[in-house]
């Protein structure tokens, strides 16, 4: 146990998670947001939470990709943390599933899939290549009957999963709270010191402070690595006339659009990626984008009902990896990007291991 008071600016998933993993290790937890803590217009709410790092090694790098393999050992674990906390219910169990990825395109998308495979197997390690396996089309509709018929083959990414993402940040929601955190939500932040954290004109001591608030925390980034926001858009539609049991990814003139099932027979659409950090709401174009991929996977999707159609701007540099950095006292979590759900895990897990390390070190 230990007295150790951290604040943390930014309650998304970076923030959040970290509170959680905090106060678990007995630490004293401040968290500050602009936001009330159901907000859905957040970076964290508008997502997919692919836990692909397979197919994201095509568009990232190696470190994005040991963080996300990571990531995938942590996961099952804390998710069973989080639903057993102290022996009291905190509410539904997070959707979580592990049953891989298909990847699948039309025939005039043909190529594209073919230069998805040869880049994978090319960035992956030897040891992880067994994990890609090419399907024929009988294949393929024995691992996703819905799709019997549709594709003429397509891949099998082995391992890979999904959870989603408003049951983790609720549940966390719920935890955090019944572990004493002191939340100031819907207050927004102007600066983060290496011993207070400056809200709504207070000055809040503390011994650490953090700041988790991705594109918010720009104001405070180095020039020399800019911080910029990439605009995503994901659609959510409820569909009765079709299942599936794992996401499946087609590939896109334009990107490669993801269909993540859900609960209640929900699907997660997404996403569009855009360099702009226009912060409206989505435009007309995309959502035809995004429903004509959708409505090509399968016709029965268009009777599908429209749930919601949602845009956030996610935290990129220009490496695209996340960071996490000390400047000036403070510790600075960021840039998880399009990677936010696959990297969380071990960059939270990171960073709280060197802040309890630094202050048990201060202590002897």
């Amino acid at each position: 146990m230990t007295t150790l008071h951290i604040g943390i600016a930014g309650a998304g998933l970076a923030g959040r998670t970290l509170a959680w993993r905090l106060l678990r290790a007995g630490c004293r937890v401040s968290l500050f947001d602009s936001r009330p803590r159901d907000a859905l217009d957040t970076a964290s709410m508008t997502a997919a939470a692919m836990l692909s790092p397979l197919a994201e090694l095509a568009v990232s790098d190696d470190a994005v990709f040991a963080l996300g393999q990571r990531s995938m050992q942590l996961w099952p674990r804390w998710i069973a943390e989080l639903a057993e906390g102290d022996g009291k219910s905190v509410g539904k169990p997070v959707y979580y599933r592990q049953q891989g990825t298909l990847v699948v395109a039309h025939a005039p998308d043909q190529s594209s899939l073919d230069h998805f495979t040869r880049l994978l197997h090319h960035k992956l390690p030897e040891a992880c290549r067994a994990q890609v396996h090419r399907l024929d089309a009988a294949g393929l509709a024995e691992r996703e009957p819905a799709l019997a018929g549709r594709f003429n083959g397509g891949l099998f990414l082995e391992g890979e999963g999904q959870l989603a993402n408003d049951q983790w940040m609720t549940a966390l929601a719920l935890e955090i709270d019944r572990l004493g955190v002191n939340w100031h939500e819907g207050r927004a932040v102007e600066r983060v010191e290496a011993d207070r954290i400056v809200c709504a004109g207070e000055l809040h001591a503390v011994d650490v402070a953090v700041d988790a608030r991705g594109v918010g925390s720009r104001a405070q980034w180095p020039a020399g690595n800019p911080l910029r926001g990439v605009r995503g858009e994901v659609l959510r539609v409820e569909c009765r006339g079709v299942a599936l049991q794992r996401p499946v990814r087609l590939m896109h003139p334009r990107y490669a659009l993801y269909v993540a099932p859900r609960p209640d027979h929900q699907f997660v659409v997404g996403a569009t990626e855009l360099e702009s950090e226009d912060t409206g709401p989505v435009t007309l174009r995309s959502m035809l984008e995004l429903g004509s991929a959708l409505y090509s996977l399968h016709p029965a999707f268009g009777e599908a009902r429209v749930l919601r159609l949602s845009a956030a701007l996610r935290p990129a540099l220009d490496d695209h990896r996340p960071s996490v950095v000390q400047r000036d006292g403070v510790w600075h979590i960021n840039g998880l990007y399009r990677h936010g759900y696959l990297c969380a895990p071990a960059v939270v897990d990171e960073l709280a291991h060197k802040l309890l390390g630094t202050h048990s070190e201060e202590q002897t």
